[in-house]
């Protein structure tokens, strides 16, 4: 299972690395969605991978823990607005320049 968990996040992170090098707007938005999924991944591997456990202490000998799946649960809700406030700022940037280029130079 930690193997799975390792490509995963391998990919996810070549995937958004190799998008955010885009000159694009659009894919370096997904990205950052990418390297924000792979970091949720990393974040939630580093509590331990333990199935069936509860992240409850003193309901089984040994629980998960839930700190980890706190911090997934806050960076989910920071990355949604931050891909939020990028997406605004792109469709602003597009509309007064008239192109979504991320590099400042024109079209060949």
């Amino acid at each position: 299972m930690e193997m799975l968990f390792a490509t995963a996040i391998g990919a996810l992170t070549f995937t958004g690395v190799y998008l955010m090098l885009r000159l694009r707007s659009f894919p370096m938005i997904l990205g950052l969605t990418f390297l924000s999924y792979a970091v949720n991944l990393f974040l939630f591997a580093a509590g331990r991978l333990t199935p069936d456990a509860a992240p409850i202490v003193g309901t089984t000998d040994a629980p998960a823990d839930p700190l980890p799946q706190a911090l997934v649960l806050t960076a989910i809700v920071i990355s949604f607005g931050m891909t939020a406030v990028i997406v605004m700022m792109s469709l602003g940037a597009r509309l007064e320049g008239g192109d979504d280029r991320v590099d400042g130079q024109d079209a060949p």
